[in-house]
């Protein structure tokens, strides 16, 4: 009896990733090539089979996942997105309040279109994501159509925002300012019938 429940629940699981495998082929999610990400997974798809697809990582890592995972998890397809739309890279820089934000968008669309990969239509574009206490957030937005050199375009943009930033004398730091107590008051109002 042990014996042959052990058999049926595995037959079950590989009745299960064949079913999944035929639903994925049937669904096309992905092709043999193609850049996705599957939950915590980022790689090309290497091999499709009815039982496993196989994704080889930028580390050339070759992850096996059972198609029944594959089913139950969402998959994000990098390739398919760049060769339709163009994908959109993004990359933040938080940079003092001192400099205008004009110098800034300017800065980081001259650093996204100097970067190999990156088209210049549609055009990069800045987005100011937050104004906090000390400093605003620019987020660079820029099109790509090579999504297997995802690493290496990201990489290139950093080290490009940066030479274009040295090269202007703007410094790329998030300012914190500090209340530092040189025997002044407080600021806490004082209680009601006390004097200042």
């Amino acid at each position: 009896v042990f014996v042959g429940l052990i058999v049926s629940l595995g037959s079950s699981t590989v009745i299960g990733n064949i079913i999944a495998g035929l639903v994925i082929t049937y669904m096309r999610p992905f092709k043999i090539g193609d850049c996705i990400k599957l939950n915590d997974t980022t790689g090309n798809v290497v091999e499709k089979t009815p039982l496993v697809t196989r994704i080889r990582t930028p580390k050339n890592e070759v992850v096996t996942i059972p198609n029944s995972f594959v089913m139950s998890s969402h998959t994000v397809n990098f390739s398919q997105s760049a060769r339709e739309y163009g994908l959109i890279i993004h990359s933040e820089v938080s940079i003092g309040y001192d400099v205008p934000w004009r110098t800034v968008n300017k800065l980081l669309v001259e650093a996204a279109l100097n970067t190999p990969g990156v088209v210049d239509d549609p055009r990069p574009f800045v987005l100011s994501t937050s104004l906090s206490d000390w400093y605003p957030v620019y987020q660079v937005n820029a099109y790509i159509k090579d999504a297997d050199r995802l690493a290496e375009i990201y990489s290139d943009l950093h080290q490009n925002i940066q030479d274009r930033f040295n090269e202007a004398g703007v410094e790329i730091m998030s300012p914190h300012y500090m209340a530092v107590r040189d025997g002044n008051a407080s600021t806490i109002p004082p209680k009601e019938g006390e004097e200042e």
